[in-house]
């Protein structure tokens, strides 16, 4: 596959600081045959990027620190975006507001017009986490019309539902 195939994708991969970004991401640049192995991360200071590749994709994953002095940059990062995976800490219902926020933010931005989403709704083995459905209403994903977008609960300690969410982003994901 060369530079530029159609199986190529460029991917944001955005969220509030402690969703669970860096884990995800890490977990599906290792593979599923490695779901179970403990990843320990920092939190992200500026980006990581890394590949990922899945079912003969290759998607380049742009990670970006959530912490709020860094999220005025992640727009630096959408120009070329196909697809934005959105990491929320489902358990973490005290921020869903801010974190409906920031996404609107980043998909109304016009360099994303195209792009889908990806919603890891992570942490959902935690006993008080949100279903997909109200992840769904408390980040008022109807709002963004036309788009392509899904929630895929997820567990990304363990890796669980994360191949599910990717293979439906494989599906989803529109050359620019």
């Amino acid at each position: 596959m060369g530079t530029g195939s159609s199986k190529d994708a460029r991917v944001l991969i955005a969220g509030l600081d402690s969703a669970g970004k860096t884990t995800v991401l890490l977990k599906l640049k290792r593979g599923e045959k490695r779901a179970k192995e403990t990843i320990s991360t920092t939190p992200t200071m500026h980006f990581n990027v890394e590949t990922v590749k899945f079912k003969g994709h290759s998607f380049n994953v742009w990670d970006v620190g959530g912490q709020d002095s860094i999220r005025p940059l992640w727009r630096h990062h959408l120009t070329g975006t196909q697809a934005l995976i959105y990491v929320i800490d489902s358990n973490d219902r005290e921020r869903t507001r801010k974190a409906a926020t920031e996404l609107h933010k980043i998909m109304l931005d016009h360099a994303m017009r195209n792009a889908c989403l990806l919603v890891y709704a992570n942490k959902n083995d935690l006993p008080h986490a949100l279903t997909p459905d109200q992840v769904r209403d408390e980040l008022q994903l109807e709002q963004l019309n036309a788009r392509a977008w899904h929630v895929q609960p997820s567990c990304a300690t363990t890796g669980e539902g994360l191949w599910q969410g990717l293979k439906w982003l494989a599906t989803n994901v529109k050359p620019i």
